[in-house]
């Protein structure tokens, strides 16, 4: 069983980007730049963000952090978005999901152009990955692509089952693996499937995206499975300084020892999800995706 370190993957990315960044200002262009938008004091926004802004400190690029109270109106978050819209010094901006409830998420993303939407929400995003067409490709889906192809993980023909049908994580998966050059043969399972367990025993790589710990059992898998674990719920912990640890969607101990590689949670899917932000920004720079 191989251990995949997404930590280490992650490092190493990032290092890759910033050794571009460095060949790009010393040709005297300027910096790529990554603004965030972030609506009140959620403590784990409060925390990706944080790193967010740190990572692009740590790879050369320029960082705007736009704060607004969780009393701020549609129309005031709608026009910061145009804002940064067209202002030609941002190359990418977020919007740290989750949102009050009394702002739309869907109309916030379609506010977004497209070509800044370096978190790869806005739907003209998800349509060009759908039509296998250049895309900003969302941050967690793009990661585990990442990981499987740095660790050299066949994909070729392999029989594939993602749990969990999320715009954000399920369904580009399952789109991803399937595409050409990848050529995965993809179930997309969820709440209402009914044979799931056959279905995980047949599958030579399984990614778990549904967020229910532990959901993922030993008895599920196969010998010498691909297992991705995106699940990073917080539970209580009375073994820890927080009162609190994190767990997969997988049953590490059971799953683990039949498996050919696995990702840990934490330090498997996780740490790639900024440092594939920080590679959209990249690319948008560049004018790699919409030139």
């Amino acid at each position: 069983m191989t251990l995949i370190n997404g930590k280490e993957i992650a490092t190493v990315l990032k290092q890759e980007i910033a050794d571009e960044v460095a060949q790009i200002v010393a040709s005297g262009k300027k910096a790529p730049h990554l603004a965030a938008i972030l609506v009140g004091h959620d403590g784990g926004s409060e925390t990706y963000v944080a790193a967010k802004v740190k990572a692009c400190e740590m790879v050369g690029f320029g960082s705007t952090l736009i704060r607004f109270e969780d009393t701020v109106t549609q129309e005031e978050l709608l026009q910061s978005i145009r804002g940064l819209n067209e202002d030609p010094s941002i190359d990418g901006f977020i919007v740290q999901l989750p949102l009050p409830k009394h702002i739309s998420e869907e109309k916030v993303i379609e506010a977004i152009d497209p070509k800044k939407d370096v978190d790869g929400f806005h739907p003209v995003n998800v349509g060009r990955v759908v039509a296998g067409m250049p895309a900003f490709v969302s941050a967690t889906p793009f990661g585990i692509m990442e990981l499987l192809r740095r660790y050299k993980i066949e994909t070729k023909g392999k029989s594939c089952a993602v749990i969990g049908r999320s715009n954000i994580v399920g369904r580009p998966m399952s789109i991803l693996l399937s595409q050409k050059g990848v050529d995965c043969t993809v179930t997309l399972c969820h709440s209402r499937t009914k044979n799931l367990k056959e279905i995980c025993l047949q599958s030579d790589i399984i990614v778990a995206a549904l967020g229910m710990p532990e959901f993922l059992t030993g008895d599920m898998v196969k010998e010498g499975a691909v297992v991705i674990d995106v699940g990073t719920t917080r539970v209580t912990s009375d073994q820890t300084k927080s009162g609190f640890k994190l767990k997969g969607d997988v049953k590490f101990d059971e799953v683990a020892p039949k498996c050919s590689y696995i990702t840990p949670v934490p330090g498997g899917v996780g740490p790639m999800t900024i440092a594939s932000l920080l590679y959209n920004t990249l690319l948008s720079n560049k004018h790699q995706i919409y030139k």
